[in-house]
């Protein structure tokens, strides 16, 4: 298995799906990109194990990829007209 990331590598991983859930055009993906994302980093706060957080690791650089695509999809097929938040936060 891969060496166990640094802590730099999974603040790098947590701010890039951040990011990318801005990317995403509809409100409610975007928020609900953005929680998923502050959950799972939260719930794996206290691993320890090094096999462990690599595999969290591993599944999260796989989750910023599946988002990464999903965002340019979403982008092709955005709805013209906005939402009730988006017009109420802009």
């Amino acid at each position: 298995m891969a060496s166990t990331p640094s802590r730099g590598e999974i603040l790098s991983l947590f701010r890039s799906l951040l990011k990318t859930s801005s990317k995403f055009s509809d409100y409610n993906i975007r928020e609900y990109v953005r929680r998923r994302t502050i959950d799972a980093f939260r719930d794996n706060k206290t691993l320890s194990d090094p096999n462990t957080v690599c595999s969290a690791f591993m599944d999260g650089k796989t989750q910023l990829e599946i988002a990464r695509r999903q965002a340019i999809v979403y982008s092709l097929y955005a709805p013209k007209a906005k939402n009730i938040m988006e017009i109420k936060s802009g």
